[in-house]
């Protein structure tokens, strides 16, 4: 059965696409849950400008997270934390302080999940990060961390 989705769904499609999906998965799973619709001659058309739409504002969010990844790698980060001698953290440095600071010095907002760190930074000294802006841009981050 040919259906087109009405809402993204994971490891099928995006809104707006045209797709052949068993009927019963059609009738018993996507279309009870809103999630896709029967393919008519006037769904086609309207899935065409659904896509439209959706690559309109892809292309909108990859230009702004440009913009930011731009912002970004213009400076270093200053994250303030309390060390001990031989430049040992008491405690340490995680995404989400560094995406307060983020937050304090540059006015984005990012969300910690997006900040690529392995581990929590636990000495002090510069360390470069990974913030994941968009699904395609990622911009490289200096956080320099600095005895308060």
């Amino acid at each position: 059965m040919r259906v087109v989705l009405r809402e993204d769904v994971e490891k099928l499609g995006n809104k707006g696409d045209l797709l052949e999906v068993a009927d019963g998965y059609a009738r018993n799973y996507l279309v009870p849950r809103g999630l896709g619709m029967k393919a008519t001659k006037g769904v086609v058309a309207q899935s065409e400008a659904m896509r439209r739409n959706r690559d309109a504002r892809e292309s909108r969010d990859r230009d702004a997270a440009q913009a930011m990844a731009a912002q970004f790698s213009a400076r270093a980060i200053e994250v303030r934390a309390r060390a001990g001698e031989g430049g040992k953290l008491f405690g340490s440095v995680t995404a989400s302080d560094i995406a307060d600071a983020l937050h304090a010095q540059t006015g984005i907002e990012v969300d910690r999940r997006k900040i690529a760190l392995d581990e929590p930074i636990r000495e002090l000294g510069e360390v470069e990060v990974t913030v994941r802006l968009h699904a395609e841009v990622t911009a490289p981050v200096k956080v320099a961390v600095v005895a308060e």
